[in-house]
């Protein structure tokens, strides 16, 4: 019962996202089922995970869709939560953060912004192309005193496939930007920012600099940079020169005497032994000095990593870098643990797409038309940033409560390590087993007490009682 009064306590913080009482109630409902549930069949998997009686289905369809859950509100809420009571890695007195996008898969004819995407993957089991919905996530990397990490996911949104306006000329880029700076003020903090090489870019760059943040990410293999310009004895005629000589970046690994050899510093690696070498240079994209940083891994080959900040240590930057991979970590769980984007709300106005679908063009439409796309954009987005918070909290009790959570563990797992902070599988096991005790108890609210067993407990009685065919 200890881990539901801490998960509720949590929780209870998100209620002035809620514009009433009820609303904040089935909220409650909603990131129970996304915590506990067994399977991932959208809204229908919480009435049977918590045995709502069937009614109770359009209530919570409504409330993803009801502008009284506000969704602005309920994400700022939720990052200044995570800053208060997550374990935060840092680097000085930088927060970390992790972006990556995703593309979720979705085969619905009648679902905005579904269109036509490109993955690209090693793996020959994916498909080169699918329909689906694109998004930009962010995380915050937590990490406790002993070393484990995860990344705590933020925030999601629906970056691609409704363009409202033939002016907007915004990319990706844009918008990933648009995302991180409101939550960089929540968490009151200067951020770094770690992703892959498609954020390598002024379009990103340039706008976190300006704010006070900086970026650590991969540097594409045919980069080129310059050396500073050197200073001149006497002035000559016309303008200054802006950048020196031509830099291949991948050229410099070829000077093995210029490269330091140390112990890997990322996480996971025993007895490897790496070398990095480390060169500022002025980038063109951004017009000023940032840091490369060239390591030779034994196994992994070459990798040039690029970050904004001189100031910053080499070592931190192969680190942070290292952690970037928890990201795909925590979608793996938010994609078959939690099912965070495993929701099916159809717009039956809408135009059925194409196979060939891209974006969709609102400009043409009507205002009601766009009125209800915008209305189930919102759904979507508030359904995926619950399932953000639901997985967040498994995450929270993970890290702070995991010898509990192995205690109310009552299955079994190949690998077990009771050492370690369990994942949010074996968190979600111990809840659904410490359930029908907290609801006993009921939480300290008297009314959402009240709530929850009438939600919960008399579907439940009505069950048992009724006679059996």
């Amino acid at each position: 019962m200890m881990l539901w009064m801490e998960w509720m306590k949590a929780v209870a913080h998100l209620r002035p996202a809620c514009a009433r009482r009820r609303t904040y109630a089935w909220m409650v409902l909603v990131l129970m089922g996304l915590s506990i549930r067994l399977d991932l069949a959208g809204v229908t998997s919480f009435v049977r995970s918590l045995g709502l009686a069937p009614s109770a289905y359009r209530r919570l369809l409504h409330l993803v869709h009801s502008s009284a859950l506000r969704l602005d509100r309920l994400t700022d809420l939720w990052t200044r939560w995570c800053r208060d009571a997550i374990p935060a890695f840092t680097v000085g007195a930088a927060r970390v953060c992790i972006a990556d996008g995703l593309k979720a898969p979705k085969e619905g004819r009648k679902m905005p912004a579904v269109k036509k995407l490109h993955q690209e993957s090693a793996n020959n089991s994916k498909p080169p192309f699918i329909f689906g919905h694109s998004f930009q996530c962010i995380s915050l990397l937590a990490r406790t005193a002993s070393g484990h990490a995860m990344a705590v996911p933020l925030v999601a949104r629906i970056g691609e496939g409704v363009v409202w306006s033939n002016r907007d000329k915004r990319s990706q880029l844009d918008r990933l930007v648009l995302l991180f700076l409101p939550l960089t003020v929540a968490l009151q903090a200067a951020v770094v920012l770690v992703a892959d090489a498609y954020y390598a870019s002024r379009k990103v760059i340039l706008p976190l600099l300006a704010a006070g943040h900086h970026l650590v990410t991969r540097a594409r293999s045919n980069a080129v940079a310059f050396e500073p310009v050197p200073r001149a004895e006497r002035r000559r005629r016309g303008r200054p020169r802006l950048y020196g000589k031509r830099v291949r970046l991948r050229d410099l690994l070829a000077d093995s005497e210029a490269f330091t050899s140390v112990p890997s510093p990322v996480y996971g690696e025993a007895d490897v032994t790496i070398a990095y070498r480390c060169v500022d240079l002025l980038w063109r994209p951004v017009g000023r000095l940032v840091r490369f940083v060239l390591v030779r891994h034994p196994v992994r080959g070459a990798l040039m990593l690029l970050s904004t900040d001189i100031t910053m240590d080499p070592l931190d930057v192969i680190i942070l870098y290292g952690y970037r991979f928890k990201i795909e970590l925590g979608f793996r769980q938010a994609l078959h643990v939690v099912g965070s984007y495993a929701y099916h709300f159809w717009m039956m106005a809408m135009t059925p797409l194409r196979r060939v679908s891209g974006n969709q063009y609102m400009h043409h439409k009507s205002e009601l038309y766009r009125q209800r796309v915008r209305r189930k954009l919102a759904a979507y987005h508030r359904y995926v940033q619950l399932g953000c918070i639901a997985q967040g909290l498994l995450q929270y009790l993970a890290l702070s409560y995991g010898s509990t959570v192995w205690q109310l563990f009552r299955s079994w797992l190949r690998t077990m390590h009771r050492d370690r902070p369990p994942s949010e599988l074996v968190v979600a096991h111990a809840l659904r087993a410490s359930l029908p005790e907290f609801l006993a108890a009921g939480p300290a609210d008297p009314v959402l007490a009240q709530f929850l067993r009438r939600q919960l407990l008399e579907p439940l009685n009505q069950a048992r009682q009724r006679p059996a065919a």
